[in-house]
């Protein structure tokens, strides 16, 4: 058996070291970050101030000017919904598709009906229900009152204008 000098067996153990150590780096560098989970207050606020911006639009897009109040308590929501958002959020808030309807569809163009409208505030009414169970008491409130002002609108809308 061939005996190993002191300085091979530093040099060797030295080589090892670094190899292991350049290895340990580059596998650091591969791992991408962690992308941070957003707030879910943060999301659901975004998602309502996306439909009511669907909702001021098709308003806008109606006919009557009988239906320009039913317009301005969806714009006083907005603007309340966008005050809350939080100030790191609203430059990364994404802007609605101008070919998107409140419906989730493709905007036709035309003007509303008012049986778009109705449709309309009966879903956001409905939807606000389950929209409120993981908000802040604050949050929630709000969520609560916007939906029975859509429900209010729901039930003006059924009636002849």
């Amino acid at each position: 058996m061939r005996s190993v000098s002191r300085r091979a067996l530093l040099r060797g153990g030295a080589l090892g070291v670094a190899a292991v150590a350049a290895a340990g780096c580059a596998a650091e560098e591969r791992v991408p970050p962690v992308a941070e989970r957003p707030d879910p207050e943060t999301v659901l606020l975004r998602e309502l101030i996306a439909g009511k911006e669907r909702a001021v639009a098709l308003y806008a897009s109606a006919a009557s000017s009988r239906l320009t109040p039913f317009r301005q308590r969806h714009e006083a929501h907005l603007a309340e919904l966008r005050r809350r958002l939080p100030p790191a959020a609203v430059s990364a808030t994404p802007t609605p598709s101008p070919t998107s309807s409140p419906s989730g569809g493709a905007s036709t163009g035309g003007k509303a009906s008012v049986r778009a409208l109705r449709d309309l505030e009966r879903r956001a009414a409905a939807l606000r229900a389950r929209q409120v169970e993981g908000a802040s008491p604050p949050l929630a409130q709000l969520i609560a009152s916007i939906g029975a002002c859509e429900a209010a609108h729901a039930l003006a809308l059924s009636r002849s204008l």
